[in-house]
């Protein structure tokens, strides 16, 4: 994967954060790239959810930009 291809899926990353957790702003996401801890951190303050319900849903989220466009 080259980088574009990297920064293409961030973004769509970036789209089902959103979609997921639509208070999340920019600099929230942002913070995924590089400082994983302090995304956890934003997810249980703002959710009140557990780390590891975060881990699993972006797992999940992560996943499914890896199938093919036409997989179901």
């Amino acid at each position: 994967m080259n980088k574009d291809q990297a920064e293409g899926k961030f973004e769509q990353l970036k789209g089902k954060f959103k979609a997921t957790w639509g208070n999340l702003t920019d600099n929230d996401i942002a913070l995924y790239n590089g400082k994983q801890q302090e995304f956890y951190g934003k997810l249980q303050e703002k959710y009140g959810i557990a780390r590891e319900e975060a881990e699993r849903k972006i797992k999940e989220m992560e996943a499914s930009l890896r199938k093919p466009a036409n997989a179901a």
